[in-house]
């Protein structure tokens, strides 16, 4: 497996939540949902082995370890598209970005996802997120991956993702609109447990997820 250059989080490694997605895609079918954990940041256009419940890089590096999540048993409530948008207008990266060509939420991005989480009064985030031709399981974890960081990435902190566990129930259809949610469950340190859930066009739950984030220095 590859991640394409375009996937990119931090320039020159690929965004967590699509990398963790590709990632997971090379389990048994069937298998119970997964749970990726980065060991390091995912190369870039860079052969990638699965081996063993491993990733491996040319080299022999474990770049993930994949395991059967435990129940992700939280969800973000829905809110309105409109809602969604208003949140939007007050995302943080507008100003101050740690990573603003990220695949997911670069304002510098027009190619990428687009998915610009805002903060509401209860500290949550939403985004509205018009879903792009070729969207597949690996997109929808990108997706499930930037709204849940912006409830701790702070002027000065930024953070990356250090797990994520992923259920999908439903991939999206091409032009579909769609509704990501963010909230942080608990922050400790340098970690943060944060929860995610994407909605449909219907209010339906499209997929949820559970992470980790890390503080990392700028």
């Amino acid at each position: 497996m590859i991640i394409e250059a375009r996937f990119n989080g931090p320039p020159g490694s690929g965004n967590g939540g699509y990398s963790a997605g590709l990632f997971a895609a090379s389990r048994e079918p069937g298998s119970a949902d997964p749970e990726v954990t980065l060991r390091m940041p995912p190369p870039l256009d860079t052969p990638l082995t699965p081996a063993d419940g491993k990733i491996q890089a040319p080299d022999g590096a474990i770049v993930a370890e994949l395991a059967a999540a435990s129940a992700i048993t939280v969800t973000v409530p829905p809110i309105g598209y409109a809602l969604a948008e208003e949140a939007a207008t007050r995302y943080a990266g507008f100003a101050e970005h740690p990573f603003p060509t990220c695949y997911v939420c670069g304002p510098e991005r027009p190619d990428g996802l687009r998915i610009f989480p805002g903060t509401l009064d209860d500290g949550t985030t939403a985004a509205p997120w018009t879903v792009p031709d070729g969207v597949s399981h690996a997109v929808v974890w990108a997706a499930l991956d930037c709204p849940g960081g912006w409830t701790v990435i702070h002027s000065g902190r930024p953070y990356v993702l250090g797990r994520i566990a992923v259920r999908v129930a439903r991939v999206p259809a091409p032009g579909e609109r769609c509704v990501v949610r963010g909230a942080l469950a608990e922050s400790e340190g340098r970690k943060a447990l944060v929860h995610t859930t994407l909605y449909g066009a219907d209010g339906d739950e499209v997929a949820r997820a559970r992470a980790t984030w890390i503080a990392i220095a700028r």
